[in-house]
């Protein structure tokens, strides 16, 4: 008995270890919770995420839905309460004050929405990105030198003699950026940088974000509401009540000779076997507490759990009967494309 335990043990471990084990982020059951005058705040609940390096990424989610805490995670600027979570192979959660110091300096990048956060008033735009390199014992020579390189890759240069209040708010964000890259970090996170523009200046800043991410090498995780931007990645990210909940993925294909770019909207299956059911799916059929599942050869079916006379629903299983996690998750109508389908849904 002993015996048996300890292997499942082990190979619990095992599959915690290699989870991911050949992406640059990785959230692997992620949970932070937050307590004030004896009431505690789930902003996580099992968050399980995998970037791989080089994507731009974007990341959507309603006010409270834990997007900024998982950022600031990402960032070193918080830490998870239980799970783990690592950036090109560093255990966020070990580290101590020192090492993420470190982490923050050479490791991961962070633009703020808010203009005034990103720069410091009283140097321009060329001492303000020289200033991370010189806290990193950079030689002065170098510093100028990429300082200025960025400034004007990032279609800023000729504001490296300016201060803040000389430029406007997109020149100011594109200068973030070029802050955020001085000490080449291998992640940039951008927290609603162009929630503060206008379309055309938005469309300016993550064009640089964009050059960041093909012409610096670094992996991009920007979180935004603007749907310009999010139309724009190759991936989108939904959270939804500290967890992600769905993924849209566009693909470029050919159309008669050209190229067209298909969006798909897939539910996101944790480690856990759940999955979340959107509402305008669910309400339309009165789906709540419990619902009913039938295996079949390529999907899952779904339905209220109310009588119904669906073909094939005859001696089908509740939820929790062992069925779910097979078939294909996404595929098929409202009904059957996405579900909470962990062994507790049903119970």
């Amino acid at each position: 008995m002993t015996a048996g335990l300890a292997a499942l043990g082990e190979e619990a471990a095992r599959a915690h270890a290699s989870y991911g084990d050949d992406a640059l982020i990785v959230c692997d059951r992620l949970v932070r919770i937050f307590s004030a005058e004896k009431i505690e705040v789930q902003a996580l609940q099992g968050l399980d995420l995998l970037i791989q390096k080089g994507e731009l990424t974007a990341m959507v989610g309603a006010s409270g839905s834990g997007k900024s805490t998982l950022m600031n995670i990402l960032a070193g600027l918080d830490v998870p309460t239980a799970g783990s979570v690592r950036v090109a192979g560093q255990d966020l959660a070990t580290m101590n004050p020192r090492q993420r110091l470190a982490y923050r300096r050479r490791t991961v990048g962070f633009v703020w929405q808010q203009t005034a956060r990103n720069l410091l008033p009283y140097l321009t735009a060329e001492q303000n990105v020289t200033l991370p390199m010189r806290l990193s014992g950079a030689a002065r020579r170098i510093r100028r030198a990429r300082a200025l390189d960025l400034l004007d890759v990032l279609g800023v240069g000729h504001c490296a003699s300016h201060k803040p209040a000389q430029m406007s708010g997109g020149e100011q964000q594109r200068a973030a950026i070029a802050v955020a890259m001085a000490n080449k970090p291998r992640v940039l996170l951008a927290d609603e940088p162009t929630g503060e523009l206008d379309s055309a200046t938005a469309a300016d800043v993550f064009g640089a974000l964009q050059t960041a991410n093909t012409e610096l090498g670094v992996t991009v995780l920007v979180v935004t509401h603007d749907p310009a931007v999010s139309s724009l990645v190759r991936r989108v990210i939904a959270i939804r009540d500290g967890r992600t909940s769905t993924e849209t993925l566009r693909r470029s294909t050919d159309a008669d000779g050209g190229q067209a770019h298909d969006a798909v909207e897939y539910a996101v299956l944790d480690r856990a076997g759940r999955l979340q059911l959107p509402h305008e799916m669910i309400e339309p059929l009165g789906m709540r507490d419990r619902v009913r599942l039938q295996a079949e050869p390529d999907h899952i079916g779904v339905w209220p759990d109310a009588p119904v006379s669906h073909p094939g629903t005859a001696g089908s299983g509740t939820a929790g009967s062992g069925t779910a996690g097979s078939g294909t998750a996404g595929s098929g109508t409202a009904g059957n494309s996405t579900a909470e389908t962990s062994e507790e849904a049903g119970r």
